[in-house]
């Protein structure tokens, strides 16, 4: 079994201008953001990470490096990035959806058969990769507690996923910006939400 703290980065400007979709847009916390990744340091205290990976965009990794403390731990991996949100990549949901509502309308059907935006990733994509990246951690750290700082998007499919949900009901999951989210991953007993956004 491994046990996961699973976090969303901090507040950014896209958060603030109306959550603008912000998949692989690489743009900074803002100063809420950076205090939000203090307050996860305080809270995360009396773990002791035997490893941290995070996303390779910058408010993942400022997140990870503030909230653990030891930012010489910090490990990206690209399998951790936020999803490829194609044609609705900086835009509030309500103006793409004007833009073309079908896009929005086939994603909620079905995200493993559409692509986000028309030319983003499909449902099944960001399972692949999530799946490959856990699969390694629970073969490699068995027994081992591990930090995990991602994005809105794929820690909802993670779950989603874990959870046994339908993959077009993601959306009814929340994980608010530097909250912490606690489960464990067992071969034998599966997935355990232990905590979601505290």
């Amino acid at each position: 079994m491994i046990t996961i703290c699973l976090l969303r980065h901090g507040e950014t400007a896209y958060n603030v201008e109306g959550n603008k979709y912000c998949g692989r847009t690489d743009i900074p916390l803002t100063d809420k953001g950076i205090e939000q990744a203090r307050r996860m340091n305080n809270l995360l205290k009396d773990y002791d990470f035997d490893h941290i990976f995070c996303s390779p965009l910058l408010r993942a990794r400022t997140t990870a490096e503030i909230a653990s403390g030891t930012p010489a731990k910090v490990q990206t991996d690209d399998r951790l990035i936020e999803v490829d949100f194609g044609q609705w990549e900086g835009k509030r949901s309500e103006d793409f959806i004007a833009e073309d509502p079908d896009s929005w309308t086939n994603w909620l059907a079905d995200p493993t058969q559409f692509r986000a935006g028309n030319t983003g990733e499909r449902g099944d994509e960001i399972i692949a990769r999530l799946d490959s990246f856990y699969t390694e951690l629970l073969e490699k750290f068995d027994g081992q507690t591990i930090l995990v700082v991602g994005h809105n998007g794929i820690n909802r499919f993670f779950m989603a996923k874990q959870l046994g949900m339908p993959l077009k009901n993601y959306r009814r999951l929340v994980q608010e910006n530097s909250a912490l989210t606690l489960v464990t991953l067992d071969k034998h007993k599966g997935f355990n939400l232990l905590k979601l956004n505290a």
